[in-house]
């Protein structure tokens, strides 16, 4: 049997089980840190010699070899061989079952594919090193005003994009939210997977926002432009509890909205305002930012919100559906809103 056995997990340690309950001994071949980096596309987290000793340290492993080819399917190949092995045991989900089968016939050696028990959750390296690297949460965001204006291809030079980021926060596996919501949600999940959350959403057609200020939190000032520059950030706990987002029943596709025409113009002056909310830590103002911007998405052809006591309601990210933000005066009156598919949000700025 072979493999990279870069973090051992209980899987691992089931298929060693299984494998040698097949013969007399147990022969593992380990890949070489550059087969490894062939394999994998990324160099080890751990060396050779490391994970040789912990696979020689298992009570089931008689022999454990480093792999002798530098191959990408049979690195194992001169290894195998040499020992004169009977069966070359491999689990059920092999992606290489066919041309092993073959090596296997052109060298009178017997294979077995092993099933995976379903006693334990099924778990990868992989997945242990993404869950490793990324942190246990993150927030989501809600854009008071210049939305677009983060797009590329939509930005105005001298133009502001206002947002902050929210909580409750999300992990892969607990997300309080509705999906395709315009809170950010895709943005999040690329950087919970470790990959370029930027570059994700660059790449998709929409704009940067999302992801700078779901790393950045707080609540933030940008520059509009061709990718992220802040201008200000202030810990935003002057809005808390003044904020919730109401649910209209309906996602959204940020992509398919995002050259519908709209008044650019009218959206760098709402940024410009919360701007100076923001500068002023002025609710009202800030209020005065939201209406603009709704004017707008209404101008757009985005139905009409309905009305709970609030001082200021907007469509999220590219509206048409999706979450809306209710901005209140005070924690009293959003308290007195007692409306299914009506969530309360709080700022979030991280401690770090």
């Amino acid at each position: 049997m072979s493999g990279c056995y870069e973090i051992l997990h209980a899987g691992h340690i089931q298929f060693f089980s299984d494998a040698k309950a097949l013969g007399d001994q147990l022969v593992v071949s380990v890949a070489t840190d550059a087969v490894l980096e062939l394999c994998k596309g990324r160099r080890p987290s751990i060396p050779l010699d490391n994970r040789l000793a912990v696979v020689r340290a298992l009570r089931t492993v008689d022999c454990a070899l480093s792999s002798s080819n530098f191959d990408a399917v049979f690195d194992f190949r001169d290894s195998i061989l040499g020992q004169h092995a009977d069966i070359l045991a491999v689990t059920d989900d092999d992606r290489h079952k066919e041309v092993k089968q073959h090596f296997c016939r052109s060298n009178g050696i017997q294979y077995i594919s092993l099933p995976k028990r379903n006693c334990l959750t099924r778990t990868s390296t992989t997945e242990i090193r993404t869950g490793i690297r990324r942190g246990p949460a993150v927030p989501l965001r809600v854009d008071f005003a210049g939305g677009w204006l983060d797009v590329p291809r939509f930005s105005r030079s001298g133009a502001y994009i206002v947002n902050c980021a929210i909580q409750p926060l999300v992990t892969l596996s607990d997300w309080p939210y509705e999906i395709a919501s315009g809170l950010g949600g895709s943005a999040a999940r690329a950087i919970l997977e470790d990959r370029n959350a930027c570059h994700t959403e660059l790449d998709a057609g929409v704009g940067w926002q999302d992801p700078a200020v779901i790393l950045e939190t707080g609540l933030c000032v940008w520059r509009s432009g061709p990718g992220p520059i802040l201008d200000t950030k202030l810990n935003p706990d002057w809005l808390c509890g003044r904020m919730s987002i109401y649910w209209t029943g309906r996602s959204h596709n940020t992509l398919k909205l995002a050259d519908l025409p709209r008044d650019y113009r009218a959206i760098e002056g709402a940024g410009y305002v919360a701007k100076r909310a923001v500068d002023e830590r002025d609710v009202n103002l800030l209020a005065k930012a939201i209406e603009a911007t709704y004017q707008v998405q209404r101008d757009e052809g985005m139905e009409s919100l309905p009305t709970f006591g609030e001082i200021a309601r907007k469509y999220l990210g590219s509206g048409h559906g999706g979450y809306a933000l209710y901005l209140f005066a005070s924690p009293e009156g959003r308290s007195d809103v007692k409306v299914q598919g009506m969530k309360q949000i709080e700022p979030y700025l991280s401690a770090v």
